[in-house]
């Protein structure tokens, strides 16, 4: 039996990520014809690709007929009309609406009836792309995340006239060409960067602020999982395009101040401290790497006397039994309202939310300090702890010590709502569970995105499973009183599982 031929693949673009389609469009045994604007672009790129494969061919990771084959199907276009013959045609040109509706409209009217259009626009909605078209059904996206030929992430993006029939074909050929993909619909973000907004919002919120140093944010997210701090990371993307990407969702969500731009960004984008590329943004840079101040150190003293711990979980487990084996006497309070220490005068809480300050004045106790979310209760690294205006030095030392003592190193910032790890862990899962809510994607298609399109360390919905959804809101809940009730407001999918667990409004 003969097998099925595999459809010619047209690839408009001949930069970074339609190189890279172009590359593992014909890894996967397509013919491709790869086409640019700029005299020589196109050719170029397929060189480059071919030195590329080379290296790989050097390095033992790819075989050398696998690189002949490869780069024997590529082809470089001179003109649109040598796409005709294309059964799929990807376009990846600049982010500019106008310019891809005419691309489609003269592709329209050069490929075949059953041609599939796609684009890897990452922001442009594709029922505007559509629009115009004869046959505007038989266009989607498909958002590829950069390097292409590495990362494992493409959106099928569906707006509202694409054919699901499309849609699932281009689900499969991405399959084929060793992606895995989810579907979307088409919203402002679609979902890697809708979802994410929140990383770079509450830091940005919590600068504005200036309740914590970039250094010590980016430490306390690292040690959560993430493979970079959301500083590090906007000064790697580049403020410029970090703030253009916010600007964009916010406009396209009708100024929702769940999105809204941060002042501390767009000045660094007016004074030109765009980051890496810059040489300057959060951290200088020298040589290619970051200049940053040394974290405070972890308190040398241990602590003494005795503690009563809270909670009935693995963080008040490590409590306890790290306080034992540095000699504390221990006794165990095995209530489920809160997790935490009372150290003599402290009280030492595993953060819900609220600051230290408005415990202390609640409880009418002077001595009260905070600690973010560990999300990994036996990891190691930095910790954010606030404490209350009122409280005393000695006993603030003695918090900081015993967060030391259990392996952490306490990072003190000012009293803030959820701290840092927290509050960020919240709004993702809000944000995911809007996007749900919505029809976005579901929610293995949004744990899945997030994990391969950015590289968390989990997915939003597998935190909420961790966490469960009266803590999410209770978080929620926190900074909408304290800090904005719009920007923070619950997701109807969170309370509507709230209520069915029992929460109240």
């Amino acid at each position: 039996m003969n097998e099925k031929k595999l459809p010619v693949v047209g690839v408009v673009g001949a930069g970074t990520m339609g190189a890279g389609i172009a590359q593992i469009a014909a890894a996967a045994g397509h013919e491709v014809w790869l086409l640019d604007a700029r005299d020589g672009a196109a050719g170029a790129a397929i060189a480059k690709t071919a030195d590329a494969l080379g290296s790989l061919v050097t390095r033992g990771k790819l075989d050398a007929a696998a690189r002949d084959a490869t780069c024997a199907r590529l082809r470089a276009a001179s003109t649109v009309q040598d796409l005709a013959g294309c059964g799929v045609v990807v376009e990846a040109i600049v982010e500019d609406l106008d310019a891809k509706r005419a691309l489609f409209a003269r592709l329209e009217s050069v490929v075949g009836e059953d041609a599939i259009l796609a684009t890897n626009t990452s922001s442009i909605s594709v029922t505007a792309i559509a629009n115009g078209l004869r046959r505007p059904q038989r266009l989607a996206g498909m958002h590829f995340f950069n390097p292409v030929p590495l990362m494992k992430l493409v959106e099928i993006v569906s707006g509202l006239a694409t054919d699901r029939a499309v849609a699932d074909t281009l689900f499969a050929l991405a399959q084929a060409w060793g992606k895995v993909a989810v579907h979307a619909r088409s919203t402002p973000g679609f979902i890697v960067n809708r979802i994410a907004r929140p990383l770079y919002a509450e830091t940005l919120a919590l600068l504005h602020e200036q309740r914590a140093t970039p250094a010590v944010i980016d430490a306390c997210m690292r040690a959560a999982g993430f493979r970079m701090g959301p500083c590090e990371l906007m000064d790697l993307i580049g403020h410029d395009v970090n703030f253009a990407v916010t600007q964009s969702v916010f406009a396209a969500n009708f100024n929702d101040r769940r999105f809204v731009p941060s002042a501390v960004q767009q000045e660094l984008v007016d004074g030109g401290l765009l980051g890496r590329k810059s040489g300057r943004g959060f951290y200088a840079y020298q040589d290619g790497k970051a200049v940053v101040d040394p974290l405070p150190a972890a308190p040398g003293e241990t602590p003494v006397g005795s503690a009563v711990v809270h909670g009935q979980n693995r963080i008040a487990d490590r409590l306890a039994e790290s306080l034992k084996r540095v000699g504390m006497h221990v006794t165990r309070a095995h209530d489920e309202a809160r997790t935490g220490v009372r150290l003599g005068a402290l009280s030492l809480w595993l953060t819900d939310g609220d600051c230290a300050g408005h415990i202390a004045a609640h409880e009418r106790h002077a001595a009260v300090g905070v600690f973010d979310l560990p999300l990994d209760p036996g990891g190691t690294g930095a910790l954010a702890v606030a404490f209350a205006h009122t409280c005393p030095d000695e006993a603030r030392q003695l918090g900081l010590s015993a967060l030391a003592a259990c392996g952490w190193q306490p990072l003190e910032i000012s009293d803030t709502p959820g701290l840092v790890v927290a509050r960020t862990i919240a709004m993702l899962v809000n944000e995911a569970a809007d996007a749900v809510q919505q029809g976005v994607c579901s929610p293995e298609a949004a744990d899945l995105a997030m994990k391969l399109g950015t590289n968390y360390p989990a997915g939003p919905f597998e935190w909420l499973q961790a966490l469960g959804v009266p803590r999410v809101l209770r978080l929620l809940g926190t900074l909408a009183r304290d800090v904005s009730p719009e920007r923070y407001r619950a997701s109807p999918w969170l309370r509507e599982r709230g209520w069915a667990a029992g929460c109240d409004d």
